[in-house]
């Protein structure tokens, strides 16, 4: 592996696009979304002519208000200034409960009340009783099932993906990709090792690390980051920053990954040669660098491709899907993201794809460019993983050349 990159940026280098009005919009989420997340399910399971005893409607309605209150209070203690990983973990489990008492709020509380009506299932009140106990039932076996689903070791997922420029001296590289890996309030340095241990079984040549490992900082969270050290690769182990490290001092990431034996690959190139051929392995800061203020960070595709034959194929790692636009633009033959988790808790991924052009799995994008977008390697905030499993992920490389006989 031999680096021939230049991160000095080109004045050619197209300024970044404007603000959209989905990021726009998502400034006032903040403010609506939890009185929606606590008021729709507090309202579909108490409100709506079950006529509950009147101690069974107060006592229900004052842990909704409390959840309402209680829930920006905790993650702003742990997610702000004051980073109190205790107040995080309250803060963020309940956000997870509450999206998934809300979804199952609107979709039982519409759907089932509706069949039961058509059916001609009991009176008014036995049907919104019927409704709210098949919502908490619902809620209760999905909170559980997601947790252990967040908590588990990712299942290894494998595909097959031909590159046309790929030579046949290439021809079954093995890359290896985690991301997301979230070290954070909840200590997983048992699971990060078991982490490791898994992907050291695959035999890759290649290990991949697309950013977003950790919230907080490189020196609170080094216990958790430190198994990566033992990550074993017969090439490279490569890494680029996510926008989660630029909420948490990223330099301080980048200089530990490299202080474990990975690569940080910021806005530059490796080249890979095998039986007489040659792939690029390139990097980009994330798309969020640039707007931290941090000297020196931001996405730079044209610096990271800065001294690359442009004839040879080229594997580039970006945190963020919605990089592909520029990828394809500059003729990359495979991106690797993370970034959405597959949209972690159902049906999440809807919202996901409002922003990202991908939300897990290979996608084509322009003549030549495939982007493979990871469901992620551990989990954001909440501890649940609903219809979105975690996954590590082995890419077989393939050429659609024959090899030459000797």
């Amino acid at each position: 592996m031999t680096d021939t990159s230049d991160t000095r940026p080109a004045d050619s280098e197209a300024p970044a696009p404007r603000q959209s009005r989905l990021h726009r919009v998502m400034r006032y989420l903040p403010l609506i979304a939890p009185v929606l997340l606590w008021a729709v399910p507090c309202w579909v399971l108490l409100h709506a002519g079950q006529h509950w005893p009147l101690p069974v409607t107060l006592v229900g309605t004052a842990l909704f208000v409390l959840g309402l209150v209680g829930m920006p209070l905790a993650m702003m203690r742990g997610h702000g200034r004051r980073q109190q990983d205790r107040a995080a973990i309250v803060g963020d489990t309940l956000l997870g409960t509450t999206w998934v008492l809300f979804t199952w709020s609107v979709l039982l509380g519409v759907f089932l009340r509706l069949a039961l009506t058509v059916a001609g299932v009991g009176e008014s009140q036995d049907r919104a009783r019927i409704v709210t106990w098949a919502v908490l039932g619902i809620s209760a076996v999905l909170l559980t099932w997601g947790y252990a689903e967040a908590r588990r070791v990712p299942r290894v997922r494998r595909l097959d993906v031909q590159l046309p420029r790929l030579g046949a001296g290439l021809d079954g590289l093995r890359v290896a990709l985690i991301t997301d890996t979230h070290y954070g309030p909840l200590d997983r340095a048992r699971w990060s090792a078991r982490v490791c241990e898994t992907v050291n079984t695959l035999e890759a040549d290649v290990v991949c690390h697309t950013g977003d490992i950790a919230d907080g900082t490189a020196e609170r969270r080094r216990a958790q980051a430190a198994p990566l050290g033992t990550v074993q690769a017969t090439r490279a182990r490569v890494y680029v920053t996510g926008n989660h490290e630029y909420y948490s001092e990223a330099q301080g990431w980048v200089d530990l990954m490299d202080e474990l034996g990975w690569e940080p690959l910021r806005n530059r190139h490796l080249l890979l040669e095998r039986g007489g051929d040659t792939l690029v392995v390139a990097g980009v800061d994330d798309v969020t660098a640039e707007s931290s203020g941090l000297a020196g960070h931001r996405a730079h595709l044209a610096g990271a491709l800065n001294g690359a034959d442009p004839d040879l194929p080229v594997l580039l790692l970006a945190h963020q899907p919605k990089f592909v636009d520029r990828a394809a633009a500059a003729g990359i033959d495979l991106q690797l993201s993370g970034h959405t988790h597959g949209g972690q808790i159902w049906p999440f991924h809807h919202l996901v794809r409002l922003d990202q052009p991908s939300v897990a799995g290979l996608s084509h994008h322009g003549t030549r460019t495939l982007l493979y977008t990871s469901r992620g390697t551990g989990f954001w905030g909440p501890p649940f993983r609903v219809f979105a499993p975690s996954e590590i992920t082995l890419l077989v490389l393939r050429s659609p050349h024959p090899a030459t006989s000797p």
